[in-house]
């Protein structure tokens, strides 16, 4: 990415202006939901709608066709259109599997082998181990999040707890992982090796991990013994377990979910299910995604709107402007890829958006490299752990039938990194090295 300042100057006029949409759209979705009392109150597509009207309207200079097409350029990335695949398959594999019995037969095995106080801690250690291993927390979310809801409402437990943990582990990996993509955005804007960034990041996020994990063991001490009234063949544990395994080696998400429709369909119908009844809960799933697929282009538009007026631009030089010590460029880099990624909802496009500019403030104020990769990685997972209109929380809370806010008081692993990232900011010495350095 070039750096900022051979772009054209932005005034804080039109910076104000280029990011007011997604102010609007904040505005829109909190004040609502905030007035009525309930967070289903304001449809995040509503909100999202309104502020992308709102910013064609910010573009100067151009026909509304050509204010369409910067949109819809947006949108169209093929990250984006990539993101909406795995919505779609999530959504039909977790459709069929409820419906042909897969998910509920786990959920009896689960409970019946592993004493209750047990499931959370366990749901958040497995996605850490999972997320570690194959580097995504949107193929976590997918391996493990319809079990988690279905082991809660056998339990007769709160939903988004489960759901919460499933998520918080599930960054943990996406943050810490050598195959990551926001690893690698990280390590390579600056220039550093992977170990060395791992090392840096492993001291900072394990103590985090650690307390959530004590956190979760407490609460789920709470949790009531269940004697499970779900049955079901064997061999429809299966394909749910088929698609932890695929999952676990690393078989990218798309195969994974295909591999698992598959698997489901052909096991349900060698136990003698009806293959109408199958495909309806296929058609049902995906169309339960469409919701989701919405907000997630109508997010990649408005981005590609705000970038195109210059918001991003603006915003970087803002922030970059006044740093007089080695405490306020750590922390000036955390705000920026924080701050990035609560526009861009993004946390790769966030470090890699930042990165040149974290790269020039750490040389300036001697920063190792290293815990400036660990700086962007762990600040960028965790907004993208706690923004409701993040791709993973909406890809979570779609396949629990919740609201994206609701798991907001669980996110226990997000706010603990948060406080320990905020320490190390404030009382690192200045120009230390970093562990692996």
């Amino acid at each position: 990415m070039p750096k900022t300042s051979t772009r054209p100057r932005i005034s804080t006029r039109r910076g104000l202006l280029s990011l007011s949409p997604m102010m609007l759209f904040m505005a829109l979705y909190l004040a609502v939901s905030l007035f009525a009392g309930d967070f289903y109150a304001m449809p995040l597509p509503v909100a999202f709608a309104a502020a992308s009207a709102w910013g064609l309207a910010t573009i100067r200079n151009a026909t509304l066709p050509e204010r369409v097409e910067v949109f819809s350029r947006g949108a169209a990335q093929p990250g984006i259109l990539y993101m909406i695949w795995v919505y779609i398959l999530a959504g039909a594999f977790a459709s069929l599997a409820k419906g042909c019995g897969a998910i509920d037969a786990t959920v009896a095995l689960a409970l019946h082998y592993l004493p209750s106080a047990y499931i959370l801690p366990g749901l958040f250690a497995a996605a850490c181990f999972i997320s570690v291993s194959i580097g995504t927390s949107v193929g976590t979310v997918v391996a493990l999040c319809p079990l988690a809801v279905s082991i809660a409402q056998a339990g007769g437990c709160e939903v988004p707890l489960f759901v919460a943990a499933v998520l918080g582990g599930a960054f943990f990996g996406d943050n810490l992982s050598f195959i990551s993509d926001t690893t690698i955005a990280a390590t390579r804007s600056q220039g550093v090796g992977m170990e060395a960034k791992f090392k840096a990041n492993f001291r900072v996020v394990l103590p985090a991990a650690l307390v959530s994990l004590a956190l979760y063991i407490s609460m789920g001490a709470g949790v009531p013994e269940t004697t499970p009234s779900l049955h079901g063949n064997p061999w429809l544990v299966v394909p749910y377990l088929l698609i932890i395994f695929l999952s676990f080696i690393g078989v990218n998400v798309v195969a994974v979910l295909g591999c698992g429709i598959v698997a489901s369909f052909v096991i349900a119908m060698s136990l003698g299910s009806d293959w109408l009844v199958l495909v309806r809960s296929l058609g049902e799933g995906i169309s339960g995604m469409g919701e989701l697929t919405l907000v997630t282009l109508l997010a990649a538009g408005l981005l590609g709107v705000i970038s195109h007026t210059g918001g991003i631009d603006w915003l970087l030089r803002v922030m970059t402007a006044r740093i007089a010590t080695s405490r306020g460029a750590r922390g000036v880099i955390a705000c920026l890829v924080g701050v990035v990624n609560l526009c861009t909802a993004n946390n790769t496009v966030a470090i890699i958006t930042v990165g040149t500019i974290a790269r020039d403030i750490a040389r300036r104020y001697s920063i190792p490299g290293a815990r400036t990769a660990s700086l962007l990685d762990t600040c960028s997972c965790i907004v993208q752990c706690l923004i409701p209109y993040g791709a993973q929380t909406l890809l979570a809370t779609s396949l629990a039938g919740i609201s994206p806010v609701s798991l907001l008081p669980y996110l226990y692993y997000p706010y603990v990194l948060a406080l320990i990232v905020a320490g190390f900011i404030v009382f690192a010495p200045s120009g230390a090295r970093a562990v692996g350095e």
